[in-house]
């Protein structure tokens, strides 16, 4: 798992993985279909965006690459990794409480905002994924 040159791809088990911060200007990839939903991509050293059927999904500042990005009803993981210290946004159900787990680190309990978002910071480093698991409360 590394940098996605194509800038999104769609893994053999069914997940998806996007993001390049190893680009120095701005790159999207729009209608990339998987399962019947939509995905668009903007990637580059500065923040990675993942939007699906016109919505908003992941966003990091800065740039991130994420790998097997699953969601289900519960539960949202993926493999993230960057360039040190990175505010990830993850858009979820507005008003619940979600236990945010990055790496080895149990972040607790958050609730989102009333339009969905939950904010959290992961220290990252260059080719070296951590896990990150958003299971709802």
């Amino acid at each position: 798992m590394a940098i996605i040159k194509e800038l999104i791809k769609k893994e053999s088990n069914g997940t998806i993985s996007f993001g390049n911060y190893e680009l120095a200007e701005k790159k999207k990839l729009s209608d990339f279909e998987v399962a019947g939903d939509m995905y668009k991509v903007k990637t580059w050293n500065a923040m990675t965006k993942l939007e699906r059927n016109g919505s908003f999904v992941y966003e990091s500042i800065p740039g991130t690459a994420v790998n097997v990005f699953k969601e289900t009803e519960q539960e949202i993981s993926f493999f993230v990794e960057g360039k040190g210290q990175t505010q990830i946004t993850l858009e979820l159900e507005s008003s619940k409480e979600y236990e945010v787990v990055v790496g080895d680190r149990n972040l607790g309990v958050s609730k989102t905002d009333v339009c969905g978002k939950l904010t959290f910071d992961a220290d990252l480093n260059k080719g070296s994924m951590i896990l990150v698991k958003v299971v709802a409360k």
